[in-house]
């Protein structure tokens, strides 16, 4: 049987997405996992490391695993206006929205195993009319209709590898949220829905039978039973009871600088954190460059880099791939784990 290919969209062309996908393709093109770009041939072909890499416009997916391991198979969806490196423009924005929202549907309606996505840029986005905080949110939005009842996403998750140590995986419970609001954006209901969308998510896509949740405070020293916040009190240890009681083994809330040291990780299989920052700090610090970003709770597979456009270092030649490798062997994992289920 032939193995679906991924889609991966080329992200912001101004950006290191198409140099980073070129590089992933050099690096993987012998391993079982095909994958198909989304976007525009040009962009891929003119980007470092592009000029002599063999890229075949194809139809459709059906096309890719055929071609993978002697050319980058693209399906082609032109850009409106040219590039420069490092220069993002509104005017690509249409583009690089109709890219995404082409990847979804082929995922939706099976002719890929999966979607991983290179880094867009959202002030572009904005200035074109994109209603949307970021990738996350779109993606929500356009598998809105395809979801099912019960707990659902889109629920953050960072994942990292550490060497000869545990590694490390953070949830968001809240994602692209001004620090300020961050309070007001925590409720009961909200945590036990994104405590059980992990839970889920590590038992079907990770196959961690018995997962184990560990949950953040909001506070410093988790609120000091009161004295530094009453979030933990009012809002977070109520919904990990209420988690406990459905039947997932979660702890907390517990404070975060405890969570993150290697005897920390080894007791739990996630942690659940309150907002962007408390958890990607920890992550990026154990393993800056291969960090992956998923999505869970969606009807499809999902991942990214876990780094942004690198406009500064665009069109250099200097942008390393190891996070969207890392990427593209998640996403077929999960989507492998998903079709033996």
């Amino acid at each position: 049987m032939t193995t679906r290919p991924l889609a991966v969209t080329l992200g912001d062309p101004a950006g290191v997405g198409p140099e980073i996908i070129v590089k992933a393709w050099t690096a993987t093109r012998a391993r079982a996992n095909p994958f198909l770009v989304i976007g525009d041939a040009d962009a891929l072909r003119s980007s470092p490391g592009g000029l002599g890499v063999p890229v075949r416009i194809v139809a459709g997916p059906a096309e890719a695993p055929a071609v993978f391991a002697e050319a980058i198979p693209v399906l082609h969806l032109p850009l409106a206006a040219g590039v420069v490196a490092g220069q993002p423009s509104s005017d690509h924005a249409e583009a690089i929205i109709r890219w995404i929202e082409t990847a979804v549907g082929l995922a939706l309606t099976g002719g890929v195993a999966g979607v991983v996505t290179a880094p867009i840029a959202k002030a572009p986005l904005y200035a074109a009319g994109f209603p949307f905080p970021g990738h996350t949110e779109f993606l929500a939005e356009l598998t809105a209709a395809a979801r099912q009842d019960g707990p659902s996403g889109p629920v953050m998750m960072l994942a990292a590898d550490a060497a000869d140590q545990p590694g490390l995986r953070v949830c968001l419970a809240t994602i692209h949220t001004p620090l300020s609001q961050v309070p007001a954006g925590l409720t009961i209901e909200g945590l036990v829905n994104a405590g059980l969308v992990v839970g889920r998510a590590l038992r079907q896509d990770f196959g961690i039978i018995a997962p184990r949740l560990a949950v953040a405070g909001l506070n410093p020293h988790a609120g000091e039973q009161g004295g530094i916040g009453r979030e933990e009190i009012d809002i977070i240890g109520p919904a990990v009871r209420a988690l406990r009681d459905l039947g997932l083994d979660a702890v907390g809330p517990s404070p975060a600088d405890t969570l993150f040291h290697p005897e920390a990780r080894a007791r739990h299989d996630a942690v659940l954190c309150m907002y962007h920052d408390q958890g990607l700090i920890p992550l990026k610090m154990l393993n800056f460059w291969g960090g992956v970003n998923v999505t869970l709770g969606l009807p499809i597979v999902r991942t990214s880099p876990d780094h942004g456009t690198g406009f500064d270092i665009a069109g250099r030649g200097v942008a390393r791939p190891d996070s969207l490798i890392n990427a593209l062997a998640m996403a077929r994992q999960i989507a492998d784990r998903r079709a033996a289920a």
